[in-house]
């Protein structure tokens, strides 16, 4: 009886108590309703002194303010503020009445300068002859290229092959590409030969490039392309995809140095990725911890050079590998001047710090065949860490109605003559072909630094690691200095920041180096006794550009130049 008892007083007390929470419960949301209500009957007050149409515009003129603010903060992270002021100045200046027609009228006599001396377009053929020339067409051939200057030992760059291309290696690639310039790799159950060519140069060219250290992973693979370019521009795509595919990243940004080969811009500009350029540091290297500082959730990828196209010099790759390591991206290094000249440097006792495959951190390389490999122009070579990478390049497509079809690279047909050429040029050299070329080559390299530390009006941008040579002048207008060579027949290449020139020492240099200092030196001391620009020479171009504030302007002669001349 007790114990019944002290039940229904227990459960009466658990009644209580529910009933008693739901008593708060019910109270509070009454309390909550009537401020509610009150908030609500203060709010139409405040807002009836206001027309309808004010009511529904003012969101919206909000909203628009915002998205303002926020294009505006974007463009000053982008460009900085000076550049942004600068832009929107020239943009507010041309909507003055005739300033934008005296701006084009200005730029149209620039380019037209910058074309003098280009090919004119008089003369050209512009439909197909009513009757075939059949072999008459040799003949034309040779008078046009008989027409073209002379480039033997005088060109920074631009042909790597010693001695003329009627002999020697010359003979050799052009005869391996004659010999197979109807084959396409696309169609490889036709064409099995040059599919091997293309594997054979890959595998070769990966084991120069660390493919056979144990710290690569064993698993480096790549494809054949038409230039440095193309390589550069599949191992962008590949990261970006690769990056999204790992971390979802699908604002993809990619950090490189102002040194960096302007095809990432292109890469950057094709597929959709922001650009975040670091300046160099003091000696002219990519600034690693300036890289660091641009890292963000959206990096895919960061960019080492080696050497860098301005000025030669290796970039710091282990550490950009430890970057790129620690931040788990993409780490891409440029070897598309130094992929066949670095290991044999290395091999012959040069300082050479490490930048390939036996670095960890490094997910891809590009490496040209066409410039120190000596193969046939449009031969390169893009290469990954492994195939999980790799898969990403490709294209398939499923659903054409044409079939199922995949392809490599971003050409579809591709000519197996250069394959052919590519392969004939690594396998006539050899190991020992090689590293007698590079010997050479780094020799010549090394004298025209000499040379040029010895003219007291120059300096040597950095400490070269191989072969390219970049030079400048405290004293002199370089640009004069440019002007001046090129009437002697030499072309070099005109840099920027800092106004500079450089020469990209090849083979053909090995017999024309004492030729190239005494014209420099001669220059040099023209530019000093009598400075100001030559007739139809164009530093005061390249001295304008470099100073130009407004790089729009700077982009549009380009354009406009580019436009005109193809």
């Amino acid at each position: 009886m007790l114990s019944n008892l002290s039940c229904t007083k227990s459960n009466l007390n658990n009644s209580t108590i529910r009933y008693t929470k739901a008593s708060i419960s019910a109270m509070a949301k009454i309390d909550f309703m009537d401020q509610f209500l009150d908030l609500r009957s203060k709010a139409n007050d405040f807002l009836s002194q206001y027309e309808p149409l004010a009511l529904v515009l003012a969101p919206l003129f909000a909203l628009f303010c915002a998205r303002l603010v926020h294009s505006v903060l974007s463009l000053i992270h982008e460009k900085g503020v000076k550049n942004s002021i600068i832009e929107f100045g020239m943009a507010s200046v041309k909507l003055v009445p005739g300033v934008r027609s005296y701006i084009e009228n200005e730029k149209k006599k620039v380019v037209d300068q910058m074309l003098s001396g280009s090919s004119k377009r008089e003369g050209w053929r512009a439909e197909l002859p009513d009757l075939g020339l059949n072999e008459g067409v040799l003949r034309e051939l040779e008078d046009a290229k008989a027409k073209d200057v002379t480039w033997q030992g005088k060109c920074s760059g631009t042909v790597y092959i010693a001695g003329n291309e009627y002999e020697g290696h010359f003979d050799l690639i052009n005869k391996a590409y004659s010999m197979f310039s109807h084959t396409n790799p696309l169609h490889q159950d036709v064409f099995k030969s040059v599919a091997k060519f293309e594997a054979e140069v890959v595998a070769m060219t990966a084991a120069l490039l660390g493919s056979k250290e144990k710290a690569s992973g064993g698993q480096v693979c790549g494809n054949m392309t038409s230039g440095g370019t193309e390589s550069i521009l599949l191992a962008v795509k590949s990261s970006r995809d690769y990056m999204r595919a790992k971390k979802g990243i699908t604002k993809p940004e990619m950090i490189i140095a102002e040194s960096a080969h302007s095809a990432y811009d292109k890469a950057a500009q094709y597929f959709n990725i922001k650009v975040r350029r670091v300046p160099v540091n003091k000696d002219f290297l990519a600034d690693v911890k300036g890289i660091e500082r641009c890292i963000n959730r959206n990096t895919i990828m960061i960019i080492g050079s080696a050497p860098g196209f301005p000025h030669g010099l290796v970039d710091p790759i282990e550490e950009l590998g430890q970057l790129a390591d620690s931040y788990g991206i993409c780490l891409h290094v440029d070897l598309c001047l130094g992929g066949f000249v670095l290991p044999f440097a290395r091999k012959l006792g040069y300082p050479i710090t490490p930048f390939d495959f036996s670095v960890k951190g490094v997910t891809s390389i590009s490496t040209d065949v066409h410039k120190y490999g000596l193969g046939p122009k449009g031969t390169s070579v893009v290469l990954y860490r492994n195939h999980e990478i790799r898969k990403h390049q490709f294209v398939a497509v499923t659903e054409w109605s044409g079939g199922l079809y995949i392809s490599p690279t971003i050409a579809g047909s591709r000519a197996g003559g250069l394959i052919a050429g590519a392969w004939a040029a690594m396998m006539a050299l050899g190991l020992n072909g090689y590293m007698e070329n590079t010997r050479q080559i780094m020799e010549v390299s090394k004298k025209i630094q000499k040379g040029i530390e010895e003219i007291s009006e120059l300096f040597v941008i950095g400490k070269p690691d191989a072969m390219v040579i970049a030079f400048g002048s405290d004293s002199l207008d370089i640009f004069e200095v440019n002007d001046l060579m090129a009437s002697k027949g030499w072309h070099l290449n005109a840099l920027q920041r800092p106004n500079s020139l450089h020469i990209c020492v090849t083979l053909q240099h090995v017999n024309a180096y004492k030729n190239f200092l005494d014209d420099l030196r001669e220059s040099v001391n023209t530019v000093k006794k009598n400075p100001g620009p030559i007739s139809g020479g164009l530093a005061p171009i390249y001295g304008a550009a470099g100073k130009m504030p407004d790089r729009g302007m700077v982009r549009d002669l380009l354009v406009e130049f580019m436009d005109s001349s193809c």
